[in-house]
């Protein structure tokens, strides 16, 4: 029996590659952390960018309640089995009525796993409506191998190097998930998904947390790290990181810049050694 997801959610997820809205946080909670979150934007004079937008966790108490939320546990162990480990997490904000976009892409493209088993887990942090510029995504296209992906920088684009897939989702609207806040949604790395620009009063806010069951192993010669929120790991595929005790703290601001140079270094060996051999 699932903890978190209903017999339905579950089913959603195996077939089509997807699951929302599953509810996580409290209304207080969400205010507590967003105050928090923006709390440092206003300490560094500018909304949170990268790299600290990078597996924030390390640094910020809110991004490591997140990550640690049992809610949101539960949900992806529904998914994954109960030993999970954190591989990265990224901060998507889009200002009110932005343009701000993300291309339609695949995240195992990104990863560099196998086999293609981790997930992400959405968490909104404010409203992500349709109108917001919530995810979209294309059911039962977590099917596909890793697709081609090229590089197409935009200053509008949230991921920097503008990668995504050219021309086969061209003209393709997909299902909108849209998120209250405190929700969050769950969708497989080779589901192909997009975002469009905010056109909302507020900020749209959401933590992308990818969780990897800990027999997924990393490709290539760089070993990347990860935080172990769940169970045991039994494999010691990853260099292991350690809970963030004290928020930007000088070892929290070393050990954040080792994961993420460790992160980026087997980025830029690019998309060749991909497999995919398996499925979730």
């Amino acid at each position: 029996m699932p903890k978190r997801l209903t017999d339905a959610q579950v089913r959603c997820y195996r077939e089509d590659g997807y699951a929302f809205p599953i509810d996580a946080l409290a209304p207080s909670e969400v205010r507590e952390l967003r105050v928090d979150l923006e709390s440092w934007e206003a300490r560094m004079g500018h909304p949170l960018d990268f790299p600290e937008k990078s597996k924030s966790y390390l640094l910020y108490r809110w991004a490591d309640a997140l990550v640690h939320h049992p809610a949101v546990l539960d949900a992806v162990e529904d998914v994954i089995g109960p030993d999970i480990l954190v591989y990265h997490s990224t901060m998507w904000i889009k200002e009110a009525h932005t343009p701000a976009f993300v291309r339609w892409h695949q995240d195992g493209a990104y990863f560099f796993l196998d086999p293609l088993e981790h997930v992400t887990a959405w968490v909104a942090l404010s409203e992500a409506s349709e109108k917001a510029g919530c995810m979209r995504v294309v059911p039962g296209t977590h099917r596909l191998p890793m697709l081609a992906h090229d590089d197409k920088p935009d200053a509008h684009n949230m991921i920097k190097r503008g990668q995504g897939i050219s021309e086969r989702f061209d003209g393709e609207r997909g299902v909108a998930m849209p998120l209250g806040a405190g929700q969050l949604s769950l969708h497989h790395t080779a589901l192909v998904h997009c975002s469009p620009g905010n056109d909302n009063d507020d900020r749209r806010m959401g933590l992308g947390i990818s969780y990897v069951p800990a027999h997924v192993r990393p490709l290539g010669p760089v070993q990347p790290s990860a935080l172990l929120v769940r169970g045991r790991d039994r494999y010691g595929h990853y260099a292991p990181e350690r809970r963030l005790t004290t928020p930007m703290s000088d070892e929290a601001q070393a050990a954040h810049a080792e994961a993420v140079r460790r992160f980026r270094a087997r980025q830029d060996q690019g998309f060749a050694g991909v497999s995919a051999s398996s499925r979730a």
